[in-house]
């Protein structure tokens, strides 16, 4: 009773004699009203913590794939993506060149245009991912797991556009 009365001095309210249906019903918009503007505050905390978590799990380092997702230290999971980074290139090349040994001239044409254009997609998308840290500590991070991420899909997507010209190739 005393927060229904603090409900209605919050929006006003007067609790005067009168008929006791209409203070029954003044009473009630109070209460739902101080109750709404009471639970609104948590519910817009609870839907900023849903919409982070959202956020963090699309970042590249954050990826259901990504190899350093429980690396805490920043500069450790630097290091840790470039490594990867380097595999997941080392890999890339090893694909490019096994296609590229099998490929026609003019296949193979397409094939260094398309992949020139592709790098410049990929330093282009991981520098603007990076970028959303304005130069803090995860910006080097962002950048690194970005590369490795989209390296790595490369190479899948490699092997699933010409593995069976390599396969006939044999």
């Amino acid at each position: 009773m005393i927060e229904l009365k603090r409900a209605v001095r919050w929006f006003g309210g007067k609790r005067d004699s009168g008929e006791a249906g209409t203070e029954e019903a003044r009473c009630g918009f109070c209460y739902r009203a101080a109750m709404t503007s009471l639970v609104r505050p948590w519910l817009l905390l609870l839907a900023t913590f849903l919409c982070y978590d959202s956020i963090a799990r699309a970042q590249h380092m954050n990826s259901a794939g990504a190899p350093c997702r429980n690396v805490a230290v920043t500069l450790a999971m630097e290091n840790c993506f470039d490594k990867a980074y380097k595999a997941a290139d080392s890999e890339l090349n090893q694909r490019y060149s096994q296609i590229a040994q099998v490929l026609q001239p003019d296949d193979l044409e397409r094939l260094k245009v398309a992949q020139r254009l592709w790098i410049q997609f990929r330093d282009a998308t991981c520098t603007a991912e990076s970028n959303l840290y304005n130069g803090g500590t995860a910006s080097a991070p962002a950048y690194s797991a970005c590369r490795e991420e989209l390296t790595r899909q490369r190479a899948t997507d490699l092997k699933t556009i010409y593995g069976w010209v390599i396969a006939n190739s044999k």
